[in-house]
C-alpha cells in the first residue's frame, strides 16, 4: 500500500502540473478544440490512414467517447471517412486539407507553450534537471519499448552519479548502509588510478544512464586476469538486456586487451547479477560469509577464462 504522504505528493504535483500546462481551460490553446479532440488531431496527422478503433486504442480510450468525437470532427469538416483499401480494414479514416492545418497549427502552438512556459524562465541546468525528469517519468510508468541503447565513455558528472544511484538502490533493494557507499567511492578512485588496460561504460537510453560496469587490472596482483566492477542496471530499464549487453562488452574488451581471464566479486543475494554471469561462462571458485553494509552476506568469486 502506497505511502498517504507519497499519494498526496502525486495528486499535488497532477494538480500543479495541470494548471501550468493550461489543461483547465476550456479549449486548447484557447482554441476551440478539447485536449480530447486536438489528442486525435494528432494522432491522425501522425497516422495518415487509419480507423477509430486503432486512435482509440492508442489513446485508451473509450469507444462511446471516440464515436462522438469522430461525428463531430467529420461535421466540422476535419476528418473524412475514406474509402475501403485493399488491406479491408472497416471504416478507415484520415485528416483533411483543414484538418492537417489544424493539426499544424495546434503543433506549433503546443511547441510555443511548452517552449514560453516551462522551458524559456528556465537557465540550462534547470532545464537540463525538467527534462531528465520528465524522461525519467515516462520511463518508470511506460511500456518497456525497443528504444536504443547506446554504450559510451563516461561524462562530467557520471561518476558521481553513479556513485549516488547505486548507494540509494542497494540501500532500498538489500538495505544496505553507508559502508557501501564508502566502499564503491573508493572502487570508483580505484579504477581512475589504475594503470593497464580499463574501461568503464554508461549504457544510454533516449539521453537517460540506464546503467554501468567497469573493466580495470584485478587487484588480486595477476597481471594477466582483469577485473569486472559495479555493474548495476537501473530499475526502470531493467529486462531489456541492458545488464547482458554491458557484460558483453565488458568480456570482448578484455580478450582484445589481452587479458586470460576475467574475475569478479559478488554476492549471492544479486541473483539477477548472477544469472548474467553464468550465461556469459563465468564458473564459481569460491565462497565467503562474511558481515559487510550492515548485513550478512555470501560473497562470491566469479572467473571466466578468455
Amino acid at each position: 500500500m502506497a505511502d498517504p504522504t507519497d499519494v498526496a505528493q502525486v495528486r499535488a504535483f497532477n494538480r500543479f502540473y495541470t494548471r501550468v500546462i493550461g489543461l483547465l481551460e476550456e479549449g486548447m490553446h484557447k482554441t476551440l478544440h478539447t485536449l480530447s479532440e486536438a489528442r486525435v488531431i494528432y494522432e491522425l496527422n501522425k497516422e495518415g490512414v487509419t480507423t477509430a478503433a486503432q486512435i482509440a486504442l492508442a489513446l485508451d480510450m473509450d469507444r462511446g467517447q471516440m464515436s462522438r468525437l469522430m461525428t463531430k470532427l467529420v461535421s466540422q469538416g476535419l476528418v473524412a471517412n475514406l474509402p475501403r483499401g485493399a488491406d479491408g480494414r472497416s471504416n478507415p479514416i484520415g485528416l483533411t486539407p483543414e484538418g492537417k492545418a489544424v493539426a499544424a497549427r495546434l503543433d506549433a502552438m503546443s511547441d510555443a507553450a511548452a517552449s514560453q512556459t516551462l522551458l524559456d524562465p528556465l537557465d540550462a541546468f534547470q532545464r537540463r534537471d525538467l527534462v531528465g525528469s520528465m524522461r525519467r517519468i515516462s520511463a518508470i510508468l511506460g511500456e518497456p519499448d525497443t528504444n536504443t541503447i547506446v554504450l559510451r565513455p563516461p561524462r562530467i558528472g557520471d561518476i558521481g552519479w553513479l556513485i549516488h544511484r547505486q548507494a540509494v538502490l542497494y540501500h532500498l533493494e538489500q538495505g544496505w548502509n553507508v559502508e557501501f557507499e564508502t566502499l564503491i567511492t573508493r572502487i570508483y578512485t580505484e579504477y581512475d588510478d589504475a594503470p593497464g588496460p580499463k574501461h568503464l561504460w554508461v549504457a544510454e537510453i533516449d539521453g537517460e544512464v540506464a546503467g554501468s560496469v567497469f573493466i580495470l587490472p584485478s587487484t588480486e596482483g595477476d597481471k594477466g586476469t582483469a577485473q569486472l566492477r559495479m555493474l548495476y542496471v537501473e530499475p526502470m530499464f531493467r529486462g531489456q538486456g541492458i545488464g547482458r549487453r554491458l557484460v558483453a562488452e565488458a568480456i570482448t574488451f578484455s580478450k582484445e586487451a589481452g587479458y586470460d581471464s576475467v574475475m569478479l566479486w559478488t554476492q549471492d543475494c544479486l541473483s539477477s547479477a548472477r544469472s548474467i554471469y553464468q550465461k556469459a561462462g563465468f564458473q564459481l571458485q569460491k565462497e565467503e560469509r562474511h558481515r559487510s553494509f550492515g548485513a550478512d552476506l555470501n560473497g562470491q568469486y566469479w572467473v571466466l577464462d578468455l
